[in-house]
């Protein structure tokens, strides 16, 4: 195949490996947070 055919699949994989990647990254931020605010009110 060439290469012009290629591209354009490329950057939809690549756009969408980058997304998941931000919601992965959202979804731990949100698990911590959680996370410490069950610590703190543990604590109180």
């Amino acid at each position: 195949m060439k290469i012009a055919r290629l591209a354009p699949l490329a950057a939809i994989v690549c756009a969408l490996f980058l997304a998941s990647c931000a919601n992965t990254v959202r979804g731990i931020g949100k698990d911590v947070n959680a996370t410490a605010n069950a610590v703190e009110d543990s604590i109180e």
